[in-house]
């Protein structure tokens, strides 16, 4: 058992806290903000538009900008389109799981998902426990789908344009006003999916 102080706190957790505070330090220390230089001259402020995600799509009502752990606090913005991107695909992934946890409660594919193994799709059960149902030839095969995927589409969505935009126009407009509500939707209801699938 750990012995307390005088003061009443364990030596564990003396030291789980100034672990806390010393990785505390550590990220402030890497996250400084960037000074623009002036070398020759001039007024030395910025003569760019400086990169504000709180103007992006995905600042929404009733949160607004959320940033909490400040990971776009030193305005990169090819950071940011690349978080935006793994957003994105997260949120596309976990919308199509979360259909697919629901759906199995009332609709099942006929025939067999393994003739080989006698496997039937009815015989498949309903949420986690159908992960022990696939056979690993399955999960070869799935996971092998994500990869071509995955790399046919490229990681670098990104560096190209818009962060998940893969030439699919399925979510469009004329109108740039109803375009950016339906991106806005897009990102909400996979944020969404995301903590459903939680």
């Amino acid at each position: 058992a750990p012995v307390a102080t005088s003061s009443g706190a364990s030596p564990l957790a003396c030291a789980g806290a100034a672990a806390l505070v010393a990785t505390g330090a550590a990220l402030a220390r890497g996250r400084t903000s960037k000074v623009p230089r002036s070398f020759f001259g001039g007024s030395g402020g910025s003569t760019y538009k400086p990169f504000d995600p709180a103007t992006e799509l995905g600042v929404q009502e009733p949160v607004g900008f959320w940033d909490p752990l400040g990971f776009t606090a030193d305005g990169d913005e090819a950071a940011f389109k690349r978080r935006r991107s793994v957003e994105l695909k997260h949120g596309r992934v976990c919308m199509a799981a979360t259909i697919g946890y629901i759906t199995p409660e009332y609709y099942k594919f006929p025939g067999f998902l393994s003739p080989s193994q006698g496997i039937q799709f009815s015989d498949v059960p309903n949420g986690l426990a159908a992960l022990s149902k696939v056979p690993s030839l399955g999960w070869v095969q799935i996971i092998f789908f994500a990869g071509v995927i995955e790399g046919a589409f490229g990681f670098d969505d990104y560096k190209n344009g818009t962060p998940g935009e893969y030439g699919w126009k399925v979510i469009t407009s004329d109108d740039p006003a109803e375009k950016s509500k339906k991106l806005s939707a897009e990102l909400a209801n996979g944020r969404l999916a995301m903590m459903a699938t939680i």
